[in-house]
């Protein structure tokens, strides 16, 4: 389906919305199977290798290796009043669905704690470990979810101490991964390092996807042409923007169209086709959101 302009829809392109009910029912199975996942890549590849890679799941790794308690009551011990906390000083925002994963995910990692870990190479382990706790907290984020931990004491922090929210979560990462470095080894360290970069990076693409679509900007001569080439050619929606140059003054329209990848070779030979001196500028976009591209109800 292609996005078209408000007013200019095609019978049968109305967007259908879910049931609200089935939305939320949706988004706590997405909740749960994302916890689920990050449990089994816990207990799989991170915990029997010894890579903390941050969080209050690395912490409950050095606490097994330092006291051998079991890492699912470290996780609930830490979350729980971390989660009290964060209701009582930054109010109710958190809500149902925070809860629900800082109970969920430590009970998930105890009932698979007997797993067995497919691999001892910890180079493997921290790459398959990341994957698979990116993927869990993607679907966990995508589902509106948290699974609590440091990122409620990282919100605090920055609450209190005006210190950026993601610079605050870097710093207790960091504690984290140092202090693996002395609990295990300081190759333990740089294997927790590329375990967190790859769980970020693959939360990423669980958020954005592969489907990297692009954004132009597109200032001509011949607005009026280069418009409906785009509507009845391309077979896109577009959006005029009132601009005016920098050096005369003039005021002059932009034109603001998004495009998939396959779509911006023909992009660019219509608006030359029509304007060859048209100044054109076309840009990586990592997410669109409505008709004719992703449709979300969150």
């Amino acid at each position: 389906m292609k996005r078209v302009e408000v007013g200019k829809m095609r019978r049968g392109d109305l967007v259908k919305r879910r049931n609200p009910q089935a939305q939320i029912v949706w988004n706590i199975l997405q909740l749960l199977l994302g916890s689920m996942i990050v449990a089994l890549s816990f207990n799989m590849f991170l915990m029997p290798n010894g890579i903390a890679s941050g969080g209050v799941s690395g912490i409950s790794i050095l606490v097994q290796k330092l006291t051998g308690l079991i890492p699912a009551l470290t996780q609930w011990a830490i979350n729980i009043p971390l989660f009290i906390a964060g209701l009582l000083l930054l109010g109710r925002k958190f809500g149902a669905k925070t809860l629900l994963g800082t109970l969920v995910l430590p009970l998930f990692v105890l009932l698979t704690a007997s797993v067995p870990a497919p691999t001892d190479n910890p180079i493997l382990a921290a790459i398959y470990g990341g994957i698979g706790v990116g993927l869990g907290l993607g679907l966990v984020f995508r589902g509106g979810g948290s699974t609590g931990g440091l990122d409620l004491a990282a919100q605090l922090l920055h609450r209190f101490t005006g210190l950026p929210y993601s610079l605050a979560v870097v710093c207790f990462d960091g504690c984290v991964i140092i202090a693996a470095g002395f609990v295990f080894s300081p190759e333990t360290s740089l294997y927790a390092l590329i375990g967190l970069f790859v769980t970020s990076k693959t939360i990423d693409f669980v958020q954005n996807g592969l489907q990297l679509s692009k954004v132009a900007f597109i200032i001509s001569e011949h607005t009026e042409e280069v418009a409906q080439a785009i509507l009845h050619d391309l077979d896109r929606g577009l959006t005029r923007l009132d601009g005016h140059g920098g050096y005369t003054g003039a005021g002059r329209t932009v034109l603001m169209v998004v495009v998939g990848q396959n779509e911006v070779s023909k992009l660019k030979q219509l608006v030359r086709s029509i304007d060859s001196g048209a100044f054109v500028i076309i840009s990586n976009t990592a997410e669109v959101l409505g008709q004719g591209f992703k449709l979300e109800n969150s």
